[in-house]
């Protein structure tokens, strides 16, 4: 190798010359190695031997630096990545997420320490294979699956998606990743939505369009108890103008089923996203429905668009997805049932252009109207936000 004696003479080097002579040499055999571009086989096997003894007898504080300094080269093997694992320090997270290639090998003997802080930090790397992803999900720590929750490379699919599901019902951290992701079914976070922001409330219920559902067992209860829509909606408006809000939840207690600190959380909410979830389960239309969001929600900014955001929920969104949200409130669901085929969310197909155009012109001019509606409801009942 260039720049680089041959092993027996390090060696006697090491034996003769005390320890300030193998520190020097260990940064020294380092620093050449990291900077060699292709070495042949034998050079690396050569100094692998070479380092593996002088790690062995340096100063701690020199194994630290020459970890440091072998790290950078572009030609370690699982041999050489151990020793910079063992010698590193703490280094280690930083070396974990910096380099862009660790074996398979180092990796696994890392995750069997069961080092909480070291999974975690594998847990980010972006190019983990399918066998270290599972033994990280065998780790029983909420860290590591927030690292994994927020890893995008990891798909979630099959055992993973199981797994982040129940972690997001255990965990508001991962609930939170999940919410943010692309790739994860928002409607697999129904049992955490009043743990969420609205933003991501929202992101909930709009898993639910055009999307069948499970039967909800709540069905029944609704069924049974025969609302009648006009009759809910005045009593809501009634209340919530009046700001009697636990009157409120008394009366959702008594048609929904629900806990009293769920109902107590729905009548306070003035966001809406959670009253709309009780108003489209009776069936309330975006006519109705919205004048009671408007009495109900406390919302900054440009209302109209808020409103014409819950318009477009109650068209696109079923009664029935809404009372299976309801059950899951209640425990009474297994959410993974949604990913079966049958209830996986409807995706448009591809279809002649002229059909597909007209679709869209129907759909606008129903939206429309539905928002149209709902401002000459806001102006008759006067625009009164509840406080």
């Amino acid at each position: 190798m260039i720049g680089f004696q041959p092993y027996e003479t390090f060696q006697r080097l090491a034996e003769t010359g005390g320890i300030d002579r193998i520190d020097t040499l260990l940064k020294a055999s380092c620093d050449a190695f990291s900077k060699r571009k292709e070495p042949d086989p034998s050079e690396i096997e050569q100094f692998e031997v070479l380092a593996a003894r002088l790690f062995q007898i340096a100063s701690p504080s020199i194994r630290k630096q020459a970890a440091v300094i072998l790290k950078q080269s572009e030609n370690l093997t699982s041999i050489l990545e151990g020793l910079i694992i063992k010698n590193i320090g703490e280094n280690l997270s930083d070396y974990l997420l910096s380099t862009q290639n660790i074996s398979e090998q180092s990796l696994k003997i890392l995750i069997e320490k069961k080092d909480i802080d070291i999974n975690a930090t594998i847990a980010q790397r972006n190019d983990l294979t399918r066998p270290i992803i599972t033994s990280l999900f065998q780790t029983n720590s909420r860290k590591v699956y927030r690292s994994l929750s927020a890893n995008i490379s990891i798909k979630p699919e099959g055992p993973y998606l199981n797994a982040l599901t129940r972690s997001a019902q255990m965990d508001i951290q991962v609930a939170r990743s999940l919410a943010m992701r692309e790739d994860f079914d928002k409607a697999l976070l129904a049992p955490v939505f009043f743990d969420l922001f609205e933003a991501d409330r929202i992101k909930i219920i709009e898993a639910f369009s055009a999307r069948k559902t499970p039967n909800a067992p709540i069905k029944k209860t609704i069924e049974q108890i025969s609302v009648v829509n006009e009759e809910l909606t005045q009593a809501l408006m009634k209340l919530f103008s009046n700001n009697r809000r636990p009157e409120v939840a008394n009366l959702l207690l008594q048609i929904t089923g629900l806990d009293e600190t769920r109902c107590a959380q729905i009548a306070h909410d003035v966001s809406g996203a959670a009253l709309f979830v009780i108003l489209r389960g009776f069936g309330c239309t975006a006519y109705d429905g919205l004048k009671v969001l408007i009495h109900a929600t406390s919302i900054e900014g440009d209302r109209s668009k808020v409103l014409a955001a819950f318009a477009k929920l109650f068209q696109d969104v079923s009664a029935n997805s809404m009372m299976y949200m309801m059950s899951a409130w209640r425990n009474e669901t297994n959410l993974l049932d949604l990913a079966k085929p049958e209830f996986v969310r409807f995706t448009t197909a591809k279809r002649d252009n002229n059909i597909a155009q007209t679709l869209k012109q129907d759909s606008v001019a129903k939206q429309d109207n539905a928002i149209h509606q709902a401002i000459k409801a806001l102006e008759r009942i006067g625009a009164r936000k509840a406080s």
